[in-house]
């Protein structure tokens, strides 16, 4: 099995925090994958248009036999399952988002998949859950996740909840 994967959860629609807990669930539910840890919970203002409603974003470690452009397509899957739409444009919202962000040592650049994921080190709705259940994480090509947020200009999302008691 493959180890040190992390996908990105993001929801701003229909009951974000649901939406991701679901997924979650569904997440650890399946056969081809073993969940490894979770993180808590942030509420982060979304990225581009401003006129829709703050984000909920968590990150889980996980393992999997599956390939990376196989592990995608999972993904994909289950956010169409929760009735996610390719209409809203880039960075508009959406009931589900997961993101493909690290996977292993592995670099990966396709057409179709860019691991890490792009904008990974800017983002603090991705290092900040990434460091809750990986305190010493190397990211590959771009370092330390606590030297990444070091360098954010942005502020610490706020945790609204720790998952602890669904982990």
């Amino acid at each position: 099995m493959q180890e040190g994967i992390y996908i990105g959860l993001g929801s701003n629609l229909d009951q974000p925090i649901q939406q991701i807990l679901t997924a979650i669930n569904h997440l650890r539910q399946s056969r081809e994958l073993r969940i490894e840890a979770v993180s808590g919970l942030y509420r982060t203002p979304p990225m581009g248009p401003k006129n829709q409603a703050d984000y909920i974003n968590a990150v889980v470690k996980l393992s999997t036999d599956l390939s990376p452009q196989q592990l995608l397509t999972f993904l994909q899957t289950k956010e169409n399952e929760q009735a996610r739409t390719r209409n809203s444009g880039h960075w508009g919202p959406r009931t589900l988002d997961l993101d493909l962000l690290i996977y292993g040592d592995q670099l990966i650049n396709t057409l179709q998949l860019t691991v890490p994921h792009i904008g990974i080190a800017n983002r603090a709705f991705v290092l900040y859950p990434l460091q809750d259940i990986s305190t010493h994480l190397h990211i590959p090509t771009l370092g330390l996740v606590s030297d990444l947020i070091a360098q954010l200009q942005e502020p610490k999302p706020e945790m609204i909840d720790t998952l602890k008691h669904n982990v």
